[in-house]
C-alpha cells in the first residue's frame, strides 16, 4: 500500500506549546514535522492540523504553526481528532481517504486519532519520527497499538519520496532538498 499525494491528508495532531516540550526528544518531532508540512505543500497535499484544549496547552509550536496553510487548525477536547465534528467535517471536504499521521502524543491523542480514522475505513500511515509521547515506551506501545489496528508505521523519508513517487517528477529536487 502506497502513498499518493493525490490521496492524501497530512494530520498534525496536538504539537502545542505546553505539551511539545515535555516530549522525549521534542526537536525530532518539531523537525520531521516542518519537512513533512513543506512537502505537503510542494505535492499540494491538504493539511489539517488539531489543537487540544488550546486555553490550556497553547497554540501550535511556531515552528510547525509557521508553515500552516490557512484555516488548518481545528480545536478540539475529544483526544482522537475524529470524535471532533469539526475534524470530520475537514477531512471529508478533502476527499481523501489518506491519511499521512503525526504529532504527539504516540499513545494518547495521535493513537486515538488513527484508531478513529480506521474504524472511518480510511488508510492510516503513522510516521514513526515525527510522532512524540513523554517517556520511550510509551511511544513504542502506541506505535505498536496503531500497526496492530491496520495502520502503516512509516518515517518522514518514506512519506516524501513515495509522495513524489518518480526522479522525473519536476518537484522532485525539492523534496530530494528536504531529506539532505
Amino acid at each position: 500500500m502506497l502513498m499518493h499525494a493525490a490521496r492524501s491528508v497530512l494530520v498534525v495532531v496536538d504539537i502545542q506549546e505546553r505539551l511539545c516540550p515535555v516530549m522525549d526528544d521534542p526537536r525530532r518531532v518539531l523537525f520531521n514535522a516542518a519537512r513533512l508540512l513543506k512537502g505537503a505543500s510542494l505535492m499540494e497535499v491538504p493539511v489539517l492540523c488539531t489543537e487540544q484544549y488550546p486555553k490550556g496547552l497553547g497554540p501550535t509550536m511556531i515552528d510547525v504553526r509557521e508553515l500552516l496553510p490557512e484555516g488548518a487548525v481545528v480545536e478540539k477536547t475529544s483526544f482522537g481528532s475524529m470524535g471532533e465534528p469539526a475534524f470530520r467535517e475537514a477531512l471529508t471536504r478533502t476527499g481523501r481517504d489518506q491519511v499521512v499521521l503525526l504529532g504527539t502524543e504516540a499513545h494518547v491523542c495521535v493513537l486515538q486519532t488513527a484508531l478513529g480514522l480506521r474504524e472511518a475505513g480510511i488508510d492510516v500511515f503513522m510516521v514513526a519520527d515525527a510522532c512524540g509521547s513523554r517517556r520511550p515506551e510509551s511511544e513504542r506501545a502506541g506505535l505498536e497499538r496503531a500497526r496492530d489496528a491496520g495502520c502503516a508505521i512509516v518515517t518522514t523519508e518514506m512519506v516524501l519520496f513515495e509522495w513524489v513517487a518518480d526522479k522525473t517528477d519536476p518537484r522532485f529536487r525539492e523534496i530530494s532538498a528536504l531529506v539532505k
